[in-house]
């Protein structure tokens, strides 16, 4: 496995390298990620599901074929799913039929002000450029209701820009900040943060750490 920082000779669409390489690995992607992570992907779920009310208007940013956080989502809320990568979409609308998918780039979604009582951002911010966190950010605290709730996964250490040519058998690129910058964004865009905990577990036979922010928008 190659990585390395981007640099002039590499590709310069960091969001279409994500979706490419998401198109092409969907199923495969889902089976790995059923296999890692699990207890971690497990507790934020289940935190979601006791904060919120049955029926909450739900967004899961970075949904993925749906498996299986979504699919325990919309067992209890209602969930609107946005991914980068078409044919992930088209999975999780076969696995979770009661949910509405968006095929579309996080950032450019338009939706109106308090549309939503949580939002769920599990292992897709880090995909964007970090340059557009702070903006994103701001976007998610609009969308929310007053006392809605955040739950996402964002970086430990500060990368610019990193991409792997064989991730999973495809190029696949990341950004984000470290842990005191993600903080202070995150309380920036009008959020109180609840916790911020650094979340490590295996991949690929190696140590991989991230931060893990729950906030909430204040009444």
């Amino acid at each position: 496995m190659c990585t390395e920082t981007l640099n002039k000779s590499q590709p310069k669409k960091p969001k279409q390298i994500v979706a490419r390489g998401f198109d092409q690995i969907a199923e495969l992607y889902t089976e790995w990620a059923g296999d890692v992570r699990k207890e971690e992907r497990a507790r934020y779920t289940s935190l979601l599901l006791a904060k919120l009310p049955v029926g909450a208007e739900l967004l899961e940013l970075g949904c993925g074929a749906g498996i299986p956080t979504t699919e325990q989502l919309a067992e209890r809320f209602s969930v609107t799913g946005v991914d980068i990568s078409e044919q992930q979409i088209a999975l999780a609308q076969r696995n979770v039929p009661t949910a509405r998918f968006i095929v579309a780039d996080m950032c450019q979604l338009g939706f109106p002000p308090a549309s939503f009582d949580g939002i769920a951002a599990f292992y897709s911010i880090i995909h964007l450029p970090r340059r557009e966190h702070p903006r994103l950010l701001q976007a998610l605290a609009t969308w929310l209701r007053p006392g809605g709730l955040l739950v996402a996964t964002m970086g430990a250490s500060s990368v610019e820009a990193e991409f792997d040519e064989d991730w999973l058998g495809v190029p696949m690129y990341w950004s984000h900040f470290g842990i005191e910058t993600n903080r202070r964004l995150v309380e920036e865009a009008q959020f109180n943060v609840i916790s911020a905990n650094e979340e490590t577990a295996d991949e690929f036979g190696k140590p991989v750490t991230f931060l893990w922010v729950v906030a909430q928008k204040p009444l």
